[in-house]
């Protein structure tokens, strides 16, 4: 047997799990609508069994070192069951879209078991139009958007013929799990790993001042405006109160060449306009509600990918968050979009998103207890409304 090799989590992947309570689940997750009839169980199941040696992370769990020495690392299931985390169910007739939303609420208001690999997906049947559907939720703390997408290539195909699934030549064989001796030394190793990486960061500073000082000051004023932004809070709204753990599931339709249409026309990005049509659905629910909007700038938490071309089809989280307007108070579409689309400007030109790519890599050296109070700080929901992601 090969020898076993724990992975630990990085301080952004951890942080996901700190933040994690009863009434707020950090899992992530899609909806696929397809046509025809649904794949057999069966069938689903082993096309799936043949592919998982392409995703190793979902034979994964969690395992925490001793005396929280270090953060969590990756070990393998020894009980893993594909059976376990495909599950099967159906709408009852007449399958409506209405139906499946309630039915991925309920799905997605549930924690996930953090004894096993965290991931889950549902093959749905019953859709009215001769259709069925997918649920995929999986934590964050072992996935971000991008590589989701990166996962969804691995395990589905877009191809009429997909081509041969490469195999490793053997069955699948879980390592033992590790015992405490093990998990304190994997701890102590990544201390290590942190201890080196500083010190070789200090030889460069020293082998070459000018580039380190230039580094240090756009970092500082990264950090700065991150210190700014915190020390003017997010405006109060019905949305930011306290919640239980139950979720509604809403999906609206639009079409992606209608935002590029109106990009084309206005100028700005698609990212632009979807955070100036979210301002103006936003404008109009707190007016529904009886609330006022003049003045009122409502503050979105937008996640940035830094993951770079050489990382993609690897896991872990490779994100930045910045926080962008959202002017409730302009009741022009236009006009409400070349604001968004200048502010948004103003932010990719400023070092918000640096300050943040610091912060994450000091992390790195935090001892646990601090690592989740620093996280819990930076998603706080002071500083923000809600999250807008693209």
């Amino acid at each position: 047997m090969p020898q076993r090799h724990l992975d630990r989590l990085t301080p952004i992947d951890a942080s996901f799990l700190h933040q994690e309570g009863a009434h707020s689940h950090m899992h992530v997750g899609g909806l696929t609508l397809a046509e025809g009839p649904p794949p057999a169980m069966e069938e689903f199941l082993e096309q799936i069994r043949l592919r998982l040696h392409l995703v190793p992370r979902y034979r994964h769990k969690l395992a925490f070192t001793a005396l929280d020495s270090g953060r969590p690392v990756w070990i393998d299931d020894p009980s893993f069951s594909l059976e376990f985390h495909v599950r099967h169910t159906a709408l009852p007739t007449p399958g409506t879209w209405v139906q499946l939303q309630s039915l991925a609420a309920r799905i997605f208001s549930q924690q996930l078991d953090r004894s096993k690999p965290l991931w889950e997906m549902w093959l749905i049947e019953g859709l009215e139009d001769d259709r069925f559907a997918l649920i995929t939720k999986t934590h964050h703390a072992l996935i971000d958007g991008i590589a989701g997408v990166d996962l969804a290539t691995v395990l589905f195909d877009l191809s009429r013929e997909p081509p041969p699934i490469k195999h490793s030549g053997r069955p699948w064989q879980p390592h033992s799990e590790p015992g405490t001796v093990e998990l304190v030394a994997a701890g102590l190793r990544g201390a290590l790993r942190a201890g080196i990486a500083l010190a070789e960061g200090t030889v460069d500073v020293l082998t070459h001042p000018d580039h380190a000082f230039a580094q240090a000051r756009e970092a500082a004023e990264g950090i700065g405006e991150i210190v700014w932004a915190g020390l003017n809070p997010a405006p109060e709204t019905a949305l930011n109160v306290p919640i239980g753990p139950h979720r509604r599931f809403v999906g609206i339709a639009a079409q992606l060449e209608d935002f590029k249409a109106v990009k084309n026309a206005f100028g700005g990005t698609v990212n632009d306009v979807v955070l100036a049509v979210v301002a103006g659905a936003l404008r109009t629910f707190l007016i529904s509600r009886g609330g006022h909007t003049e003045g009122v700038e409502l503050r979105a938490l937008v996640p940035v990918s830094v993951r770079g071309e050489g990382e993609h089809h690897t896991m872990g989280n490779r994100i930045v968050v910045m926080r962008g307007p959202l002017p409730v108070y302009i009741a022009d579409p236009v006009q409400r979009l070349r604001f968004v689309s200048q502010a948004m400007d103003g932010l990719k030109e400023s070092k918000q998103a640096l300050g943040a790519e610091v912060i994450a890599g000091v992390q790195n050296f935090a001892p646990p207890t601090i690592l989740a109070q620093a996280s819990r700080l930076n998603f706080s929901t002071r500083l923000f409304n809600l999250l807008v992601t693209n």
